[in-house]
């Protein structure tokens, strides 16, 4: 039994959960997420905490005990507090612009990379700093890594799109390897 799947996750004030047999609803001051449950796995709502719980002893069943728990923490912190992801543009000329739903990126290309914003998700923009915000965690993660893939960071000068918190690991170029030696 996963360790993960037996702790319950809690319903905070303002938070509707609906369930049946093949799907939860997570209601919200934000929005509302719809999960589909993996079949052999139940939930259910106790005392303002839901639980989840394998019938039987399948090996599918069980092993999305946990990620099934996990999916449902996600949203019913999504309805709260919502997701976001900062991603930061780094080299010269690198500039990200906002136009309604449409991020536009001029990241060193002859054209600017133009991405629209699904149904549940919102661009800001500060300076070099491009901010995804949502509900849904997974679609937040997703969108971030495609704006990031885009122009993904280079480790020889570190220019490209970088999540704010990532570190990139510089190599030294030519020049430092000549004057390192001769290889033994």
């Amino acid at each position: 039994m996963s360790k993960i799947g037996k702790q319950p996750v809690q319903i905070p004030e303002g938070v509707i959960i609906e369930v049946s047999p093949t799907l939860v609803k997570v209601q919200g001051p934000k929005g509302v997420i719809n999960r589909l449950i993996a079949r052999g796995v139940t939930v259910e709502i106790k005392d303002k905490q839901i639980l989840v719980s394998v019938r039987g002893n399948s090996k599918p069943a069980m092993s999305l005990h946990g990620t099934t728990r996990a999916l449902l923490n996600n949203d019913v912190i999504g309805v709260t507090k919502g997701w976001s992801k900062s991603l930061e543009l780094v080299g010269t000329g690198f500039r990200p612009e906002l136009a309604g739903k449409i991020l536009s990126l001029t990241v060193g290309y002859s054209h600017p990379v133009k991405i629209e914003a699904p149904d549940g998700i919102t661009f800001k923009v500060e300076k070099m700093i491009v901010t995804v915000e949502g509900i849904d965690k997974e679609l937040v993660g997703q969108i971030s890594a495609n704006i990031r893939g885009v122009r993904p960071p280079e480790p020889y000068k570190g220019k490209g799109i970088k999540y704010t918190d990532e570190v990139i690991r510089r190599k030294p170029g030519k020049a430092a390897a000549k004057t390192a030696g001769p290889a033994a």
